[in-house]
């Protein structure tokens, strides 16, 4: 009977997982095994900054790119934005639109099968930030100091808020807030961007991670003048729950939140995971580089880049257990989908890895270094912003 309860228990799991994934955003925390989607034709969205607000930067539902088939990516389309279009930002999926900005000033929409253009929307300056996309509007952050709320099919202004300094972190949202770190980490009313409160984290260039009801900042500041610390605060009052001081003037690596863990790197060349209820350190990890990109974790393993090198440790232990060395600096988050770990590089290559032994699967040359897009793997499809201006979308061949 008990066994009986187990599997019944676990069937409405899946149920309310796939729903979620459907409904076009992944629940917090959501564990990234090698399981894929029992079906093929599930749609699932990749919906912000590495992948959801846990910024787990995982994909647990693909199951047409895998380690066997990935080698045989090809281009499928490329989206090539003005000569000041340098592509920073990460995109975001969501039914069947791909968005992301660019150097250009402009926030782009885009057809996911097609590349072809849907509509555009220019804000006062660039954008280095990622799109989050909610309940049929986009959010966005722009270097004029702004957030944006669009409408997701038109790019019609539903609201602008400008608090704090220059934005090239990438929003979160969850339950009727929109969270961005302009500074203070601001909490905005999804609805309205008025502001609901802040709290001086003194971050700026990282992005916030919300689970449970909690959100997680690193303090980065501008130009190193963070404070290494990370913080947890109450995600409907801002009040400070605890704050850990890594060994780091700055935190740039933003933190993934899975399993009531904390992942964060920082610029001490060491890797933390704290218990995301009470701060506790669980590890820290000497890497040899400062890392600024932020973990992707699934299967057990934790996933990111740093200087020259990206790396899987052991998700419970901090452990390494391999390491691959890239021609210059890995500040592109990882994304992990199906047995296979996917990261751009500033030596203009997009990698493919195997995320069990760390074998290089497949590369792709872009015509520039790609600085801080992350990629998104979503139905079959690989996604990422280059500084040479383009926007590349992969696929296998014939799909």
């Amino acid at each position: 009977m008990k066994a009986r309860s187990t599997l019944c228990f676990g069937a409405i799991l899946l149920v309310a997982a796939f729903a979620a994934a459907q409904a076009g955003r992944l629940p917090a925390g959501s564990p990234c095994g090698p399981t894929p989607s029992p079906s093929t034709t599930l749609f699932v969205n990749w919906p912000e900054f590495h992948s959801d607000a846990s910024r787990s930067g995982c994909n647990p539902y693909e199951s047409i790119l895998g380690p066997s088939t990935v080698g045989n990516l090809m281009l499928k389309w490329k989206y090539t934005t003005d000569p000041f279009g340098s592509i920073d930002s990460s995109p975001a999926v969501s039914n069947g639109v791909i968005y992301f900005g660019a150097g250009d000033d402009f926030l782009y929409a885009v057809n996911a099968r097609t590349g072809a253009t849907l509509w555009t929307y220019k804000t006062g300056a660039g954008i280095i930030s990622s799109p989050a996309v909610a309940n049929g509007v986009v959010y966005i952050s722009s270097m004029d100091r702004t957030t944006y709320a669009l409408n997701a099919s038109t790019g019609a202004l539903i609201w602008q808020s400008g608090v704090g300094y220059y934005y090239h972190s990438s929003p979160a949202v969850a339950d009727g807030l929109v969270y961005i770190n302009a500074g203070d980490t601001v909490a905005l009313n999804a609805s309205t961007g008025a502001v609901v409160w802040h709290y001086p984290a003194n971050a700026l260039e990282t992005s916030p991670a919300v689970v449970n009801g909690v959100v997680y900042v690193s303090s980065d500041g501008s130009a190193g003048q963070g404070n290494g610390n990370v913080y947890a605060l109450d995600a409907q009052t801002g009040a400070l729950l605890w704050t850990y001081a890594t060994g780091a003037n700055y935190v740039t690596s933003s933190p993934a939140v899975v399993n009531g863990v904390v992942y964060v790197g920082s610029s001490d060349f060491f890797v933390y995971a704290l218990n995301a209820s009470t701060g506790t350190l669980i590890w820290k990890q000497p890497v040899s580089y400062e890392v600024i990109s932020t973990p992707a974790v699934a299967n057990g393993k934790i996933y990111l880049g740093s200087n020259r090198a990206v790396f899987a440790l052991d998700a419970a232990t901090g452990a390494i257990q391999w390491v691959y060395f890239t021609g210059d600096y890995v500040f592109s988050s990882p994304a992990v989908a199906n047995g296979v770990v996917y990261v751009g590089s500033r030596d203009g290559n997009i990698y493919a890895f195997d995320a069990q032994a760390g074998a290089l699967l497949w590369n792709y040359a872009t015509q520039n270094e790609i600085n801080y897009s992350s990629p998104a793997v979503v139905n079959g499809m690989l996604y990422i912003g280059s500084d040479d201006t383009n926007f590349y979308a992969f696929s296998l061949p014939g799909k």
